[in-house]
C-alpha cells in the first residue's frame, strides 16, 4: 500500500459523498467496484496511462479521447466524475483516486487491506487464510481483505503489509536474524575469552 496521494484523496472523498447521496453505502460499494474495474482497464495500458497524465497533450484532444473511451461504457455518475477530473487536469491521479476510494470503502465497512507476499504470489489454502483472518480480526479489530503478491527474493514463509506496517515472517528474514544473533553472540564469546586469556 502506497502513501496517500493528497489530490487523489480529495477527489475520492468527494466521489464517496456523491455515491452515498445517490444510494447510501450500497451505491458507494457499487461505484467502488465500477471504479476499480475502470482503473484496472486503464493501468493495463502503460501508454494510455502516460497519455492521460502527459502535460503536453492538448486538453481538447484528450477530452475527446476520454469521451470515446468511457462514454456509454461506465455509469453516468462515474463518467461525469471522470470528465470533471479531466477538466481539472488531474487524470494522471485517476488510478490513485481508485486506490483512495477503495481505502475509504474498507474503512466505511470496518475492513482493512492486507498485502500478502509469498514466493509465488498464490493464495494461501482456505483453512490457513481463515485462521489468519481470525487472528487479524482479534488483533486489529477489522476484517482483512487479502491481496496476494509474488516476492521471488523470499525463500519461503509470508510477509504481510497491514496498512503501513510490515510483518515479516519470511524464512529469509528469520535466517538473517539467526545469523545476526550467532555473529553477535559469537563476538561476545570471543571478547569474553580474550579477556580470560589476557588476564
Amino acid at each position: 500500500m502506497s502513501a496517500t496521494d493528497p489530490i487523489a484523496s480529495v477527489y475520492a472523498h468527494a466521489l464517496l459523498e456523491l455515491a452515498q447521496k445517490e444510494g447510501g453505502n450500497a451505491r458507494a460499494q457499487e461505484l467502488g467496484d465500477e471504479l476499480n474495474d475502470l482503473c484496472e482497464a486503464v493501468i493495463s495500458s502503460k501508454a494510455f496511462v502516460r497519455y492521460l497524465s502527459s502535460p503536453v497533450v492538448d486538453r481538447a484532444e484528450r477530452s475527446e479521447v476520454v469521451e470515446r473511451a468511457f462514454k456509454g461504457r461506465i455509469s453516468d455518475t462515474l463518467y461525469k466524475f471522470v470528465r470533471i477530473v479531466d477538466r481539472k487536469g488531474r487524470l494522471g491521479h485517476l488510478v490513485s483516486m481508485g486506490s483512495c476510494y477503495d481505502a475509504l470503502l474498507q474503512q466505511l465497512f470496518g475492513k482493512t487491506e492486507v498485502d500478502v507476499y509469498t514466493v509465488d504470489g498464490k493464495p494461501l489454502p482456505p483453512k490457513t487464510e481463515g485462521l489468519m483472518r481470525e487472528r487479524l480480526k482479534e488483533t486489529i479489530g477489522k476484517d482483512a481483505v487479502f491481496h496476494y503478491y509474488a516476492d521471488r527474493s523470499m525463500i519461503g514463509g509470508i510477509k504481510l503489509r497491514i496498512e503501513d506496517q510490515l510483518v515479516d515472517g519470511s524464512i529469509s528474514t528469520r535466517l538473517r536474524l539467526l545469523q545476526r544473533a550467532i555473529v553477535e553472540s559469537g563476538g561476545a564469546v570471543v571478547r569474553r575469552d580474550a579477556r580470560r586469556f589476557i588476564a
